[in-house]
């Protein structure tokens, strides 16, 4: 799921020309990809993610369910599953903001070629329950600022978010970047994995 358009379709209405520019080339890039590639970085990504959190003993997480081609990879929540006690999956509403329901292991077919988890939905509120909060994202800045496809569903969920809760996002190799242009609704992630490497970010480095 990424931030909720369709795959190849339009990007959404939100973000700058540059951003746009720079969204066209990274998805560009991730389908130049290898699908062997792909899967060798998704199955790392998920590993270095379950011990992360194992060592930060996190309970509940919010994720999300990976599209194809999405780091991580559909297996995702299973993952995720094994090491936590709550897994919280995004259910996109008519405004595009975010629902959430547990995962419970069944997923249904959703809008835009995503699938959505089929449990009682908990409100958009859900979130804030988390310890970690798990983001989709195109690339990540070193001070934080995250590029998504410009559907703006994230930037309205982590509003909600705040200290203690840590948000990270996964990303494939290159996908850390100098600088991400940024607006002011923009939300920054607090870290990324790349691999087998978790990066804590922190604003101006």
């Amino acid at each position: 799921m990424s931030d909720f358009d369709p795959p190849g379709g339009a990007l959404g209405a939100s973000g700058t020309q540059p951003k746009r520019d720079l969204r066209r080339n990274l998805i560009a890039a991730r389908r130049s990809m290898s699908e062997q590639n792909k899967k060798n970085q998704d199955s790392l990504v998920r590993r270095t993610l379950v011990t992360w959190l194992t060592e930060i003993n996190a309970s509940i997480v919010a994720a999300y369910v990976p599209m194809i081609g999405e780091p991580g990879g559909p297996e995702l929540p299973s993952a995720l599953g094994q090491v936590v006690s709550e897994t919280l999956l995004p259910v996109v509403l008519p405004d595009r903001d975010l629902d959430w329901a547990e995962s419970d292991g069944a997923l249904a077919p959703a809008a835009l070629g995503m699938m959505e988890p089929t449990g009682a939905r908990l409100g958009v509120d859900a979130i804030t329950r988390a310890d970690v909060v798990i983001v989709p994202a195109l690339a990540v800045d070193r001070s934080g600022i995250r590029l998504g496809r410009g559907g703006g569903s994230y930037d309205r969920a982590l509003a909600r978010v705040a200290a203690p809760q840590i948000v990270i996002a996964l990303l494939y190799t290159g996908e850390l970047v100098a600088t991400v242009p940024s607006e002011h609704h923009d939300r920054r992630v607090d870290g990324v994995i790349i691999g087998d490497v978790v990066t804590m970010l922190s604003p101006g480095h």
